[in-house]
């Protein structure tokens, strides 16, 4: 696997978002986290679906979370006005944009608003609606899952794992554990106060907006935090879009099902190349 290596500041002297980046001189690949989640748990879960393709890899970290300061307003137009403004600075071609759940929305939002920044977009279990109560979830109950495969995770996580987890055995909530525990600590405070006030949507969340470049949607079909069936009627907005749902997969599909999303990545890099 090929791993990233720290940029030689490390901060954005204007920006001020922690990064890292792989030693490739390739086309850039942006890799947007999780929300809470640091960019050293974004390059565990999409590294290894990168690795070989020369692409430069960079990993950041969203203001508030991991090693990046909460410098901006709590609300996702400022965050993502952030990272529009690290890509004008920092790269001098349009990138690629790829993300898991939190980012994959930033990334379909940058798509909308700044798709002069943008090449293709890979969304891996990607919100599309931010309130809850707007998202349709699986009705069928849980897969089964051996005897005590939560014992290891602490108490205050098991309904969330319950729910996120398609894939459901020890060794992936281990794996998920360690991705959720790797980075910098992030201002809790700070994504407290994105999550819960008005501004956690995109004011145009809802704008039918056509983004056509090659765009790869990815879902786990026991996703419990998102689903999957908001995201495939989002694909009218992608007309290059390859739609995927998996089986045994969830909101943690990186880490529950990291062969099959290399196969799908690695299909969407050689449609960006045509």
């Amino acid at each position: 696997m090929k791993q990233p290596t720290t940029a030689d500041s490390n901060k954005d002297p204007a920006m001020n978002l922690a990064f890292d980046q792989s030693a490739d001189t390739g086309p850039a690949v942006v890799c947007l986290p999780m929300f809470s989640m640091s960019r050293a748990a974004t390059a565990a879960a999409l590294s290894p679906a990168l690795a070989g393709a020369g692409l430069r890899e960079i990993y950041l970290d969203l203001p508030g979370h991991g090693d990046t300061p909460a410098h901006c307003p709590p609300t996702s137009q400022a965050t993502l006005d952030t990272v529009c403004a690290w890509l004008d600075q920092h790269l001098d071609a349009p990138a690629l944009l790829a993300g898991s759940s939190y980012g994959a929305y930033l990334a379909a939002g940058i798509a909308r608003q700044r798709p002069d920044l943008v090449r293709g977009l890979l969304l891996v279990c990607p919100g599309v609606t931010i309130a809850r109560h707007t998202r349709t979830l699986p009705a069928d109950p849980p897969l089964d899952a051996p005897t005590g495969w939560l014992d290891d995770a602490p108490a205050a996580l098991h309904e969330h794992l319950d729910a996120a987890l398609g894939h459901r055995t020890p060794a992936v909530v281990a794996t998920v554990l360690a991705a959720l525990n790797s980075g910098g600590p992030g201002d809790p405070a700070f994504q407290e106060k994105l999550q819960t006030g008005p501004g956690y949507a995109l004011p145009d969340e809802d704008a039918d907006v056509v983004f056509d470049g090659p765009v790869s949607v990815i879902t786990g079909r026991q996703d419990r935090i998102i689903g999957y069936a908001d995201q495939f009627r989002a694909m009218r907005h992608y007309p290059r879009g390859t739609y995927t749902v998996i089986d045994t997969a969830g909101h943690y599909l990186p880490y529950e099902q990291p062969a099959l999303l290399r196969s799908l990545t690695q299909d969407w890099l050689h449609r960006t190349r045509d």
